[in-house]
């Protein structure tokens, strides 16, 4: 069954990635039919072709290297640095207006933009889970982290970062999580609400970048905290054979208590119950629980165990399991209109762009994901529980990457065909054929790097670590 999934997975991602790659050429195919252009070849993919065929003139084909697509058209500026093609043909065929080509390169974009306008309009009449932590309030902040050096604590609000205002600690552009990794400069200001203070307090904090291995992307900005959350058990694991049973069993927890205190300190989050435990070994705790509408309150004492998961780190445990995602994560259906789809599409582009070439910020060219990396990202999408609601969401803002990418004005992309288009309406004269054959083939070159570079970091991300082997958690008498 396992395999069957993963299969029927893999078929669907593959099949829509070539959808959009067929319906973003079929634009231009058409768009050429229209205006009266010779057309040779339309293909899906690049490279040498694994199957072809041709029909009234035109070369339909599959390419060998799984990415892109194009339809090659004589009469444009020439391609056959990427594309093949026939000079001295070329030649011979008569010239075309310049609107002509500008209508033809703009309709591959167009038709990807359509698309997404189309998946849309699925998305805002079936709905998708909006994925989302509303609050802003903090539930953690590490020891020793950015957020504790510059005075955060649990229990603050957080107003803005950077003068901005701030929606939902997760989920949204808005949101806190992303105002950090997409931060520029090299402090992050915090606006926060603090209990017990009558103004907000503006905190300055400094930020770190994990380490990845050299094969992966760099990671994003982080400063040490995370959303509030409750603290829900899902699980109280059995004894090894013959092992003492666990601080926990113990006290008699049970699956679906709500552990709201230790002591007389609210916790938080699991993070900061966590924290708390770890650092309480041989200290009796009093645990206040939630149990079926009941509070209990059930002393308890951490400890840590002989051999377990953590035991090289030496971190006293009670040995339990956390409900995650936490309910205050929210998975309600919503059905945005799909002008607000497309405005977010568009506006996460401009923000990728803009944070990509700000040399303020940590996001680099690394970042951008490439076929592997998308694919990746539909196929985890297709998983998760509503994901085809998920996947139809994400179908949307790739097609509006997908037609404002090609529409930038770099020769190769369609925003460069409009350009000289454009240039040559305006001069009475197209470019001089060389010079845009050597121009077009330097670009060809440097795209087929930069695809080779983020294809070797999406391919990078997903090499798992080392695995390790199970680890039985024995405690203490």
């Amino acid at each position: 069954m396992n395999f069957l999934i993963f299969l029927g997975a893999i078929i669907v991602v593959v099949g829509l990635f070539n959808i959009f790659i067929f319906v973003h050429e079929l634009g231009h195919f058409l768009a050429a039919k229209w205006r009266g252009l010779v057309v040779d070849k339309f293909y899906v993919w690049f490279g040498k072709p694994i199957w072809k065929k041709t029909i009234n003139g035109v070369e339909y084909g599959l390419g060998s290297v799984p990415a892109g697509g194009y339809v090659a058209l004589p009469q444009m500026a020439p391609m056959e640095a990427v594309e093949g093609g026939d000079t001295e043909r070329r030649e011979e065929l008569p010239p075309i207006k310049p609107i002509d080509k500008i209508i033809v390169a703009a309709a591959g974009p167009a038709f990807s933009l359509g698309l997404a306008l189309f998946a849309s309009c699925l998305v805002w009449i079936v709905g998708k889970p909006k994925d989302f932590v509303d609050s802003t309030e903090v539930g953690y902040v590490a020891a020793d982290s950015p957020a504790e050096k510059a005075g955060m604590l649990v229990g603050d609000k957080i107003i803005s970062i950077n003068g901005k205002k701030v929606n939902g600690f997760l989920g949204s552009l808005d949101s806190v999580h992303e105002n950090i990794m997409l931060s520029e400069g090299k402090q992050i200001e915090f606006l926060v609400e603090r209990p017990g203070e009558e103004a907000p307090l503006t905190l300055k904090s400094s930020y770190i970048i994990p380490k990845t291995k050299f094969y992966q992307r760099t990671a994003m900005r982080e400063v040490g905290i995370d959303y509030a959350s409750s603290v829900i058990v899902s699980a109280v694991p059995e004894p090894a054979e013959e092992s003492p049973q666990s601080p926990a069993q113990r006290a008699g927890i049970k699956v679906g208590d709500i552990i709201t205190h230790i002591d007389d300190t609210k916790v938080k989050s699991t993070s900061h119950f966590t924290d708390i435990v770890n650092a309480s070994e041989k200290q009796e705790l009093s645990l206040k629980v939630i149990r079926d509408g009941q509070t209990l309150d059930i002393p308890l004492v951490p400890l840590v165990p002989v051999v377990s998961p953590l035991d090289d780190k030496k971190k006293a445990l009670i040995g339990i399991g956390y409900q995650y995602p936490p309910p205050e994560v929210n998975f309600d259906i919503v059905h945005p209109n799909p002008f607000e789809q497309m405005r977010d599409g568009l506006r996460s582009m401009w923000i990728t762009i803009t944070k990509v070439i700000s040399p303020r910020s940590n996001i680099g060219v690394e970042h951008l994901a490439g076929p592997v990396g998308i694919s990746k990202m539909m196929y985890d999408l297709l998983l998760t529980k509503d994901g085809w609601m998920r996947l139809l969401s994400f179908v949307v803002i790739l097609n509006v990457n997908l037609g404002i990418l090609n529409l930038m004005p770099l020769p190769v992309l369609d925003g460069g065909h409009i350009v000289l288009a454009t240039g040559e309406w305006l001069s009475g004269r197209p470019v001089k054929v060389k010079i845009l054959e050597v121009v077009q083939t330097g670009f060809a070159i440097v795209l087929l790097c930069l695809f080779l570079f983020i294809t070797s970091r999406d391919i990078g991300d997903n090499i798992p670590g080392r695995k390790k082997g199970p680890v039985e958690t024995v405690w203490p008498a």
